[in-house]
Protein backbone atom coordinates (compact mmCIF):
# COMPACT_ATOMS: atom_id res chain seq x y z
CA UNK A 1 0.00 0.00 0.00
CA UNK A 2 1.34 3.58 -0.91
CA UNK A 3 2.52 6.08 2.22
CA UNK A 4 -0.39 8.37 1.01
CA UNK A 5 -3.15 5.79 1.35
CA UNK A 6 -1.86 4.54 4.66
CA UNK A 7 -1.35 7.94 5.93
CA UNK A 8 -5.23 8.61 4.88
CA UNK A 9 -6.52 4.92 5.79
CA UNK A 10 -5.18 6.09 9.67
CA UNK A 11 -6.45 9.73 9.77
CA UNK A 12 -10.03 7.62 8.95
CA UNK A 13 -9.67 5.02 11.60
CA UNK A 14 -11.20 7.36 14.32
CA UNK A 15 -14.11 8.17 12.09
CA UNK A 16 -14.73 4.39 11.07
CA UNK A 17 -14.77 3.24 14.60
CA UNK A 18 -17.14 6.16 15.74
CA UNK A 19 -19.60 5.35 13.06
CA UNK A 20 -19.12 1.28 13.74
CA UNK A 21 -19.67 2.71 17.19
CA UNK A 22 -22.86 4.63 16.70
CA UNK A 23 -24.24 1.65 14.41
CA UNK A 24 -23.67 -0.60 17.11
CA UNK A 25 -25.43 1.64 19.39
CA UNK A 26 -28.21 1.75 17.12
CA UNK A 27 -28.60 -1.67 17.01
CA UNK A 28 -28.70 -1.79 20.50
CA UNK A 29 -31.60 0.84 20.99
CA UNK A 30 -33.20 -1.32 18.20
CA UNK A 31 -33.05 -4.77 20.36
CA UNK A 32 -34.22 -3.63 22.91
CA UNK A 33 -37.16 -1.86 22.26
CA UNK A 34 -38.68 -5.28 20.79
CA UNK A 35 -39.94 -4.38 17.24
CA UNK A 36 -41.30 -7.20 17.41
CA UNK A 37 -43.52 -6.95 20.37
CA UNK A 38 -44.14 -2.99 19.17
CA UNK A 39 -45.33 -4.49 16.12
CA UNK A 40 -47.76 -7.29 17.28
CA UNK A 41 -49.67 -4.81 20.18
CA UNK A 42 -49.97 -2.43 17.01
CA UNK A 43 -51.75 -5.00 14.89
CA UNK A 44 -53.67 -5.79 18.26
CA UNK A 45 -54.83 -2.16 18.23
CA UNK A 46 -55.63 -1.82 14.91
CA UNK A 47 -57.97 -5.07 14.98
CA UNK A 48 -59.56 -3.73 18.08
CA UNK A 49 -60.58 -0.33 16.01
CA UNK A 50 -61.83 -2.55 13.31
CA UNK A 51 -63.77 -4.65 15.63
CA UNK A 52 -65.57 -2.09 17.38
CA UNK A 53 -66.42 -0.04 14.26
CA UNK A 54 -67.54 -0.35 10.80
CA UNK A 55 -64.84 0.06 7.77
CA UNK A 56 -66.52 3.45 6.75
CA UNK A 57 -65.43 4.65 10.73
CA UNK A 58 -62.13 3.27 9.97
CA UNK A 59 -61.43 5.15 7.22
CA UNK A 60 -63.33 8.05 8.24
CA UNK A 61 -61.02 8.12 11.09
CA UNK A 62 -57.77 7.05 9.57
CA UNK A 63 -55.55 9.69 11.16
CA UNK A 64 -56.88 8.58 14.74
CA UNK A 65 -56.51 4.84 13.71
CA UNK A 66 -52.55 5.30 12.84
CA UNK A 67 -51.57 7.85 15.51
CA UNK A 68 -53.39 5.14 18.15
CA UNK A 69 -50.71 2.45 16.59
CA UNK A 70 -47.76 4.68 16.74
CA UNK A 71 -48.71 5.79 20.66
CA UNK A 72 -48.78 1.63 20.77
CA UNK A 73 -45.48 0.87 19.43
CA UNK A 74 -43.90 3.93 21.20
CA UNK A 75 -45.60 2.88 24.74
CA UNK A 76 -44.20 -0.84 24.38
CA UNK A 77 -41.20 0.15 23.00
CA UNK A 78 -40.49 2.09 26.54
CA UNK A 79 -42.23 -0.40 28.49
CA UNK A 80 -39.25 -2.94 27.04
CA UNK A 81 -36.86 -0.23 27.66
CA UNK A 82 -37.83 0.24 31.27
CA UNK A 83 -37.94 -3.21 32.00
CA UNK A 84 -34.55 -3.33 30.65
CA UNK A 85 -33.61 -0.75 32.71
CA UNK A 86 -35.05 -1.96 36.25
CA UNK A 87 -33.75 -6.02 35.23
CA UNK A 88 -30.23 -5.19 34.50
CA UNK A 89 -28.75 -7.00 37.25
CA UNK A 90 -30.74 -9.97 36.80
CA UNK A 91 -30.20 -9.71 33.23
CA UNK A 92 -26.87 -10.30 33.54
CA UNK A 93 -27.86 -13.95 34.05
CA UNK A 94 -30.86 -14.85 33.05
CA UNK A 95 -30.29 -12.76 29.36
CA UNK A 96 -26.98 -12.11 29.03
CA UNK A 97 -27.39 -11.21 25.33
CA UNK A 98 -29.48 -7.99 26.17
CA UNK A 99 -27.77 -4.42 25.53
CA UNK A 100 -27.70 -3.47 28.95
CA UNK A 101 -25.67 -6.56 29.88
CA UNK A 102 -23.81 -6.47 26.74
CA UNK A 103 -22.24 -2.64 27.68
CA UNK A 104 -23.80 -1.40 24.26
CA UNK A 105 -26.73 0.64 26.16
CA UNK A 106 -25.96 2.87 29.72
CA UNK A 107 -29.01 1.83 31.89
CA UNK A 108 -29.09 5.78 31.65
CA UNK A 109 -30.08 5.65 28.18
CA UNK A 110 -32.70 2.82 28.36
CA UNK A 111 -34.16 5.10 31.24
CA UNK A 112 -33.58 8.53 28.87
CA UNK A 113 -35.06 6.32 25.83
CA UNK A 114 -38.05 4.84 27.74
CA UNK A 115 -39.18 8.73 29.10
CA UNK A 116 -38.80 9.90 25.69
CA UNK A 117 -41.31 7.34 24.01
CA UNK A 118 -43.63 7.51 26.87
CA UNK A 119 -43.77 11.47 26.63
CA UNK A 120 -44.17 11.10 22.76
CA UNK A 121 -47.53 8.02 23.68
CA UNK A 122 -49.09 10.35 26.05
CA UNK A 123 -48.52 13.96 24.03
CA UNK A 124 -49.67 12.28 20.68
CA UNK A 125 -52.56 10.73 22.48
CA UNK A 126 -53.95 13.94 23.32
CA UNK A 127 -54.45 14.39 19.71
CA UNK A 128 -57.01 11.15 19.43
CA UNK A 129 -58.84 12.05 22.48
CA UNK A 130 -59.62 12.85 26.24
CA UNK A 131 -60.71 9.19 26.50
CA UNK A 132 -57.31 7.97 24.47
CA UNK A 133 -55.07 10.40 26.56
CA UNK A 134 -56.29 8.63 30.04
CA UNK A 135 -56.34 4.81 28.87
CA UNK A 136 -52.87 6.06 28.15
CA UNK A 137 -51.82 7.70 31.16
CA UNK A 138 -53.54 5.34 33.34
CA UNK A 139 -51.69 2.31 31.77
CA UNK A 140 -48.64 4.51 32.25
CA UNK A 141 -49.22 4.72 36.30
CA UNK A 142 -49.51 0.41 35.85
CA UNK A 143 -46.32 0.05 34.06
CA UNK A 144 -44.36 2.42 36.33
CA UNK A 145 -45.88 0.84 39.64
CA UNK A 146 -45.46 -2.94 38.00
CA UNK A 147 -41.69 -2.25 37.68
CA UNK A 148 -41.16 -0.10 40.76
CA UNK A 149 -43.70 -1.77 43.21
CA UNK A 150 -46.02 -4.64 41.90
CA UNK A 151 -43.34 -7.34 40.07
CA UNK A 152 -42.21 -8.80 43.09
CA UNK A 153 -46.11 -8.69 44.85
CA UNK A 154 -47.13 -11.89 42.61
CA UNK A 155 -51.24 -11.49 42.27
CA UNK A 156 -50.65 -7.62 42.23
CA UNK A 157 -48.65 -7.69 39.39
CA UNK A 158 -50.36 -9.77 37.76
CA UNK A 159 -53.71 -7.77 37.59
CA UNK A 160 -51.52 -4.65 36.59
CA UNK A 161 -50.33 -7.12 33.36
CA UNK A 162 -54.14 -7.61 33.26
CA UNK A 163 -55.08 -4.21 32.86
CA UNK A 164 -52.42 -3.45 30.20
CA UNK A 165 -53.47 -6.13 27.71
CA UNK A 166 -56.93 -5.19 28.37
CA UNK A 167 -55.70 -1.32 27.42
CA UNK A 168 -54.71 -2.07 24.65
CA UNK A 169 -58.22 -3.06 23.09
CA UNK A 170 -59.69 -0.24 25.07
CA UNK A 171 -57.36 2.35 23.40
CA UNK A 172 -58.14 0.40 19.73
CA UNK A 173 -61.85 1.21 20.46
CA UNK A 174 -61.52 4.56 22.04
CA UNK A 175 -59.81 5.83 18.62
CA UNK A 176 -62.35 4.84 16.85
CA UNK A 177 -65.48 6.21 19.25
CA UNK A 178 -66.52 2.07 19.97
CA UNK A 179 -65.66 1.69 23.68
CA UNK A 180 -69.21 0.09 24.01
CA UNK A 181 -67.95 -3.12 22.54
CA UNK A 182 -64.32 -2.54 23.80
CA UNK A 183 -64.92 -2.33 27.31
CA UNK A 184 -66.32 -6.07 26.84
CA UNK A 185 -63.41 -7.23 24.63
CA UNK A 186 -60.89 -5.61 27.16
CA UNK A 187 -63.07 -7.29 30.41
CA UNK A 188 -62.45 -10.68 28.44
CA UNK A 189 -59.30 -9.95 27.59
CA UNK A 190 -58.06 -9.36 31.58
CA UNK A 191 -59.67 -12.10 32.57
CA UNK A 192 -58.05 -14.50 30.45
CA UNK A 193 -54.81 -12.42 30.64
CA UNK A 194 -55.02 -13.02 34.50
CA UNK A 195 -55.90 -16.92 34.36
CA UNK A 196 -52.85 -17.44 32.05
CA UNK A 197 -50.56 -15.33 34.19
CA UNK A 198 -51.06 -17.34 37.13
CA UNK A 199 -50.63 -20.62 35.71
CA UNK A 200 -47.14 -19.10 34.34
CA UNK A 201 -46.50 -18.35 38.15
CA UNK A 202 -47.21 -22.10 38.70
CA UNK A 203 -45.06 -23.22 36.30
CA UNK A 204 -42.24 -20.69 37.43
CA UNK A 205 -42.72 -21.29 41.15
CA UNK A 206 -39.31 -22.93 42.20
CA UNK A 207 -37.21 -20.25 39.96
CA UNK A 208 -39.39 -16.95 41.74
CA UNK A 209 -38.52 -18.38 45.78
CA UNK A 210 -35.73 -15.77 45.78
CA UNK A 211 -37.18 -12.91 43.71
CA UNK A 212 -41.56 -13.11 43.72
CA UNK A 213 -43.86 -14.02 46.44
CA UNK A 214 -46.67 -14.83 43.69
CA UNK A 215 -49.96 -16.36 44.06
CA UNK A 216 -48.85 -20.24 43.83
CA UNK A 217 -45.93 -19.30 46.66
CA UNK A 218 -49.33 -17.65 48.69
CA UNK A 219 -52.25 -20.14 48.57
CA UNK A 220 -50.37 -23.19 46.97
CA UNK A 221 -49.79 -24.27 43.44
CA UNK A 222 -53.52 -26.09 43.65
CA UNK A 223 -55.67 -23.33 45.06
CA UNK A 224 -53.64 -20.77 42.49
CA UNK A 225 -54.73 -22.80 40.02
CA UNK A 226 -58.21 -22.81 41.22
CA UNK A 227 -58.48 -19.13 41.04
CA UNK A 228 -56.49 -19.04 37.54
CA UNK A 229 -59.63 -21.58 36.63
CA UNK A 230 -62.42 -19.56 38.06
CA UNK A 231 -60.58 -16.01 35.92
CA UNK A 232 -61.09 -17.97 32.52
CA UNK A 233 -64.54 -19.16 33.55
CA UNK A 234 -65.54 -15.89 34.23
CA UNK A 235 -64.16 -14.81 30.56
CA UNK A 236 -66.16 -18.12 29.35
CA UNK A 237 -69.34 -16.74 31.17
CA UNK A 238 -68.70 -13.00 29.48
CA UNK A 239 -67.85 -14.28 26.48
CA UNK A 240 -71.78 -14.49 24.58
CA UNK A 241 -72.34 -11.22 25.92
CA UNK A 242 -71.47 -8.99 22.60
CA UNK A 243 -73.84 -11.35 20.31
CA UNK A 244 -76.55 -10.66 22.84
CA UNK A 245 -76.22 -7.64 23.10
CA UNK A 246 -76.17 -7.20 19.28
CA UNK A 247 -72.41 -5.85 19.10
CA UNK A 248 -71.60 -8.54 16.81
CA UNK A 249 -72.94 -10.71 14.20
CA UNK A 250 -73.49 -14.42 14.27
CA UNK A 251 -70.52 -15.46 12.84
CA UNK A 252 -69.21 -14.56 16.00
CA UNK A 253 -70.39 -17.91 17.48
CA UNK A 254 -68.85 -20.67 15.80
CA UNK A 255 -65.30 -19.17 16.46
CA UNK A 256 -66.49 -18.33 20.14
CA UNK A 257 -67.43 -21.68 20.82
CA UNK A 258 -64.37 -23.01 19.83
CA UNK A 259 -62.70 -20.02 21.90
CA UNK A 260 -64.97 -21.03 24.74
CA UNK A 261 -63.56 -25.21 24.08
CA UNK A 262 -59.92 -24.59 24.35
CA UNK A 263 -60.31 -22.20 27.54
CA UNK A 264 -62.20 -25.02 29.41
CA UNK A 265 -59.22 -27.45 28.52
CA UNK A 266 -56.70 -24.89 29.43
CA UNK A 267 -58.72 -24.61 33.18
CA UNK A 268 -58.36 -28.15 33.44
CA UNK A 269 -55.08 -29.39 32.09
CA UNK A 270 -52.84 -26.92 33.63
CA UNK A 271 -53.07 -28.53 37.14
CA UNK A 272 -51.23 -31.05 35.66
CA UNK A 273 -49.05 -29.48 32.74
CA UNK A 274 -48.96 -25.77 33.46
CA UNK A 275 -46.75 -25.04 30.93
CA UNK A 276 -49.03 -26.65 28.08
CA UNK A 277 -51.90 -24.69 30.03
CA UNK A 278 -50.55 -21.48 29.66
CA UNK A 279 -49.91 -21.69 26.44
CA UNK A 280 -53.23 -23.18 25.20
CA UNK A 281 -54.62 -20.07 26.81
CA UNK A 282 -52.93 -18.14 24.22
CA UNK A 283 -54.00 -20.12 21.68
CA UNK A 284 -57.51 -19.73 22.72
CA UNK A 285 -57.23 -15.77 23.71
CA UNK A 286 -56.16 -15.71 19.58
CA UNK A 287 -59.27 -17.63 18.20
CA UNK A 288 -61.30 -15.60 20.54
CA UNK A 289 -59.71 -12.06 19.01
CA UNK A 290 -60.53 -14.05 15.99
CA UNK A 291 -64.24 -14.35 16.86
CA UNK A 292 -64.55 -11.19 17.52
CA UNK A 293 -62.39 -9.42 14.27
CA UNK A 294 -65.68 -12.30 11.92
CA UNK A 295 -68.41 -11.22 14.29
CA UNK A 296 -67.36 -7.63 13.84
CA UNK A 297 -66.77 -7.56 10.07
CA UNK A 298 -69.52 -9.92 8.95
Amino acid sequence: MEPLKILIFVQDVPTIMASVGATRILKGCITMVRPGNCAMAAVAGLLAAVICSSSETVVDRAFEVVASMVVVVAFVGAGNSMNDFFDRELDRIAHPSRPIPLGIISPRTALMIAATLFAIAVGLSLTIGLESFLIVVTSLAFIVAYEVFLKSEGLAGNLAISWLTAALFLFGGAAVGGLELAWILAALAFMATLGREIVKDIQDVAGDERSRMTLPMRLGRRNAGIVASAALSVAVVLSPMPYLLSLLSAWYIPFLAVADTVFIYSAMIHFAAPEQGQKTIKTAMLIALVAFLVGGIA
